[in-house]
């Protein structure tokens, strides 16, 4: 699979609204059929920073992705509600889902 994880900057007038104003390309990403995840965490230590962890099936579908209507629209439309231009993790992982944290495992 493609894991993905990025950081977003909000500016702070807009922060508490960034769930509702990248909401429609949430939710059509989460919609493709090769999107395993695509989830945003909002940070605890600066609360206009939000994390995006995302995972894509394959390159294909990671290509599918960015080729999207909605990915060139999401290009156009969440950029004037950041402070930065986003910083971005993606790599190649063998599995297709999450793994277990066995140093903490619940019994």
């Amino acid at each position: 699979m493609i894991f993905i994880t990025a950081k977003f900057l909000i500016k702070p007038e807009y922060a508490a609204q960034w769930p509702e104003i990248s909401g429609p390309f949430t939710r059509a990403t989460r919609a493709e059929p090769g999107c395993l995840w695509f989830d945003w965490s909002r940070c605890l230590d600066d609360p206009n920073e939000y994390v995006l962890v995302e995972a894509f099936r394959d390159g294909d579908a990671g290509g599918a992705h960015v080729g999207s209507a909605h990915f060139k629209q999401a290009q156009r439309d969440l950029p004037p509600y950041l402070q930065a231009t986003p910083r971005i993790i993606s790599q190649t992982v063998d599995q297709d889902d999450w793994s277990l944290l066995g140093e903490m495992a619940v019994n």
